[in-house]
C-alpha cells in the first residue's frame, strides 16, 4: 500500500510540474512533530511521516491531526499552499492506482 486511506498526501511537486528544494524537505516538514527516543534514534510522529511516492519525495499526514493539534495541522497545510505543493486525499491516489492496475 503506498498509503492509507486516511492520509493526505504532500507532494513535492509544485504546480509548475517542478520538484521542491531542498531534498531533505519531507524529513524536515516531518521532524516538527518528530521525537528522540532513549536510545538517541529519530522517531517520527504517528500522523506526520515522509515517504516516496513514483521517485517524489512527499509527507503523508494522517486526517487525524487535524482533531488532535489543529495549529499543526493547519501549518503543515499552510507550508504546503505557500510552496505550490501539490495536496492530494491518499483515497484518490489509491483510486488511481486501482484503476491504472486494472486497466
Amino acid at each position: 500500500m503506498i498509503c492509507n486511506p486516511y492520509e493526505i498526501i504532500i507532494q513535492g511537486i509544485t504546480s509548475n510540474g517542478r520538484e521542491f528544494r531542498p531534498s531533505d524537505w519531507a524529513e524536515r516538514l516531518s521532524g516538527i512533530l518528530s521525537t528522540f527516543g532513549f536510545d538517541q534514534k529519530l522517531s517520527y510522529a504517528p500522523y506526520v511521516r515522509p515517504m516516496v511516492l513514483d521517485n517524489v519525495r512527499c509527507v503523508a499526514v494522517d486526517k487525524q491531526l487535524e482533531k488532535i493539534d489543529p495549529r499543526v495541522f493547519d501549518f503543515i497545510m499552510t507550508f504546503a499552499r505557500d510552496n505550490d505543493l501539490r495536496i492530494v486525499d491518499c483515497r484518490t491516489l489509491l483510486d488511481q492506482y486501482q484503476a491504472d492496475t486494472n486497466s
